[in-house]
C-alpha cells in the first residue's frame, strides 16, 4: 500500500474519476494482478509509463503505448548517467545506457521486462475501453492518422535504407548551390529568414550573373546520371530491383483495330487462280456478286 501512495494518489484519483463503473469494473482485475504481481518494482517501472495516459475521448487522444522494459531501465538511468558524465552529449549517454543494458543478467532484466508486460496488458483495456467511446467519424479519423503514421515510418527507413546502400543524392538546382554558398553570411534570426533573404538577392541577379550557377546545375546532372546508373547496375548484381527508380516495364500486345459501323474488309481467295479480292460487308448485294464470280 505503501508504494501505491509513493506512487502519486493524485494520479489514481483522477484516473478513477474518469472512468465508468462498467470500465472500473474490467479495469479491476488487471490492476490487481499488477499490484500482486510486482510489489517492490511498481513505482521505479510502471508509473512513469501509465502517469498521464488518457482514459476518455475528452482528452483528444488514444492511451499512450507503455515503456519497454529496456526504455523503462533507459529513463531510470539516465539522470544517474548524465550526472555522472556532465560534458557528454544525449546520444553518447544513450550509448552508455545501452552497453550497460546488453551487459545486465536475465534476471535483473526481468523486473522491468516484467512490468512493460504487465503494463501492455492494461494498455490493451484501456484501448478497447477507449475505442468504446469513438464515433463512427473519430474512429474513421484515427484509422487514417494510424495510416499515415506507418507510411512516415516506413519512408523513413526506406531513406535510412537508401543512405546505408550509397543511393546518390539528387543534383541540386542554381538556386541551391547559390544559397549554400551564401547561407553563413546570410542576414537573418531564423532559416526561415535567412532563405526569404537568399531568394529576394537570386531574384535580383543578372542573368550573366546566373549562368554560372546554371552551368554547375548543368554538370550536376550529369554527375547524377552518372553515379545513378553505376549505382543501379549495383543494385541489380545484388537482387535489389526494387530499388531501382524506372525499371523497363513489358511491351504490351497491340490491341485489334475495331471495324467502325458494318463495313468490314474482306479478304476473298480465288481457289482457281489464289488471288485475293476485296470485298465489303455481307449485307450488301454486291460483295456477294463479286464472290460468284470470283468461285466461276
Amino acid at each position: 500500500m505503501a508504494t501505491l501512495i509513493s506512487c502519486g494518489p493524485g494520479f489514481f484519483a483522477k484516473t478513477l474519476g474518469l472512468l465508468s463503473s462498467r470500465s472500473l469494473s474490467r479495469l479491476a482485475p488487471l490492476w490487481t494482478s499488477v499490484f500482486e504481481t510486482f510489489p517492490q518494482t511498481w513505482c521505479t517501472c510502471v508509473c512513469p509509463a501509465v502517469r498521464g495516459v488518457s482514459f476518455s475521448t475528452s482528452s483528444g487522444g488514444p492511451p499512450k503505448r507503455p515503456l519497454t522494459g529496456y526504455l523503462r531501465y533507459a529513463v531510470q538511468q539516465r539522470p544517474a548517467v548524465a550526472k555522472q558524465y556532465p560534458d557528454v552529449r544525449i546520444v553518447e549517454i544513450t550509448k552508455k545506457i545501452a552497453q550497460e543494458w546488453r551487459l545486465l543478467s536475465p534476471e535483473q532484466k526481468k523486473p522491468y521486462q516484467e512490468a512493460a508486460l504487465a503494463a501492455r496488458e492494461v494498455y490493451k483495456e484501456e484501448m478497447t475501453i477507449f475505442k468504446e467511446q469513438l464515433t463512427l467519424a473519430q474512429a474513421t479519423a484515427l484509422k487514417e492518422e494510424k495510416r499515415q503514421k506507418v507510411a512516415r515510418r516506413r519512408a523513413i527507413r526506406k531513406k535510412r535504407e537508401l543512405t546505408m546502400l550509397g543511393k546518390p543524392k539528387r543534383p541540386r538546382s542554381a538556386f541551391n548551390i547559390f544559397m549554400s554558398e551564401h547561407f553563413q553570411e546570410a542576414t537573418g534570426e531564423s532559416m526561415q529568414a535567412k532563405m526569404k533573404n537568399l531568394l529576394e538577392d537570386w531574384s535580383k541577379l543578372h542573368t550573366s550573373q546566373k549562368e554560372v550557377y546554371m552551368q554547375l546545375a548543368e554538370d550536376d546532372k550529369i554527375r547524377y546520371k552518372n553515379e545513378i546508373k553505376s549505382w543501379e547496375e549495383h543494385m541489380v548484381e545484388m537482387g535489389r530491383e526494387d530499388l531501382i527508380r524506372n525499371r523497363k516495364k513489358k511491351t504490351k500486345p497491340k490491341k485489334s483495330v475495331k471495324a467502325k459501323g458494318n463495313k468490314t474488309k474482306i479478304k476473298v481467295v480465288s481457289e482457281s487462280e489464289g488471288t485475293e479480292m476485296p470485298a465489303s460487308s455481307p449485307g450488301t448485294g454486291k460483295s456477294n456478286s463479286r464472290a460468284k464470280k470470283a468461285e466461276e
